[in-house]
């Protein structure tokens, strides 16, 4: 989020998470994640089949970092595959089917909950825990 004073610069009013996420084939996770999820590559750094560094965005705002795993990495000591990801979405039948057909393994069917979402929970092919669902947590206090 940002704010436009009144001299025209924009300030960052608000705080982007970005969780950070190691596998063995990166390459082939970026493809995955783009293929079942809509993520897109917006950097990516390494040479051949290691990537170092990249980043994906979600089109509705949001992202992740992510990278190979590799002995000197800053997530050298993060077990590759592993870590648990919500994301809130508007369209969860849509993406239910989307992940469905790039192959992602359904953990939790697509359900509506007593607390008012509307979503589903699946794993990548390294197993990453990815929850999509309409909830979009507890109204804050600013």
């Amino acid at each position: 989020m940002s704010e436009t004073t009144a001299t025209g610069t924009s300030t960052r009013t608000g705080t982007a998470l970005w969780p950070c996420l190691s596998y063995r084939d990166a390459p082939a996770a970026m493809d995955f994640l783009r293929r079942a999820f809509g993520f897109a590559e917006t950097a990516r750094y390494g040479d051949g089949d290691v990537v170092e560094h990249a980043e994906m965005r979600l089109p509705g705002g949001g992202g992740v970092m992510l990278g190979t795993t590799r002995p000197g990495s800053a997530l050298e000591q993060l077990p590759p595959g592993t870590g648990a990801v919500y994301v809130v979405i508007d369209n969860p039948d849509e993406l239910y089917a989307r992940a469905t057909a790039a192959g992602a393994t359904i953990t939790q069917e697509l359900r509506d909950e007593d607390y008012g979402s509307r979503g589903f929970t699946c794993r990548d092919p390294e197993g990453v825990f990815w929850s999509f669902g309409t909830y979009a947590g507890t109204p804050g206090h600013h």
